[in-house]
């Protein structure tokens, strides 16, 4: 079930609570992305988010693109201990070992295929004959295709890519579309 927004428009439930929110959920959230940058840099947030409120990571982003070289893969899989050190005490940033790690090998490992390659390979995984949910209990935090691809990532050498995390990347760039049935986004 949608809840209306300030505006009186029906967003999913989750959308509403806050403007950043309104805002991601209405311009960017299930829209496609089909570039490997776009989606090397949503994976990267969607790994930060993990554990955490999402908010949390929409109010950080630009730190993150600050602290991440706007997350150009190249630069970041040159990173060395001192950049690991610099990240660690960025406060603008959730500051993780695991997660700052995951970033420097997740770029590295996009940097062994070819360009282009980590786009067509994500869209692979898009589900196909989707019905729309219709309630939040309809959206489900994995799927056979989100486990499928989480386990593809990891054998092209990504780490901290699990299943959950799979299916937030879907959904955050279009390659599944769980805006609720009748939400003005869908």
């Amino acid at each position: 079930m949608t809840v209306a927004g300030p505006d009186g428009q029906p967003r999913c439930s989750w959308a509403t609570s806050a403007p950043e929110y309104i805002q991601y959920h209405d311009e960017e959230w299930g829209r496609e992305i089909r570039d490997d940058h776009g989606l090397f840099e949503r994976m990267t947030l969607e790994g930060f988010q993990s554990g955490l409120s999402w908010i949390t990571i929409l109010r950080k982003r630009e730190n993150f693109r600050k602290a991440f070289d706007n997350f150009d893969p190249r630069l970041i899989a040159a990173y060395g201990p001192e950049d690991f050190d610099r990240l660690m005490a960025d406060p603008g940033i959730v500051r993780n070992r695991l997660k700052v790690n995951a970033t420097i090998s997740n770029a590295r490992a996009l940097l062994e295929l070819a360009d282009g390659e980590l786009t067509e390979f994500l869209w692979s995984f898009q589900p196909i004959d989707r019905a729309a949910p219709k309630t939040s209990a309809d959206v489900p935090a994995t799927t056979p295709e989100s486990i499928a691809m989480s386990k593809a990532l990891k054998k092209k050498g990504f780490v901290f890519v699990g299943p959950t995390t799979a299916y937030a990347l879907m959904q955050a760039t279009g390659i599944v579309n769980d805006h609720l049935a009748d939400c003005i986004a869908r």
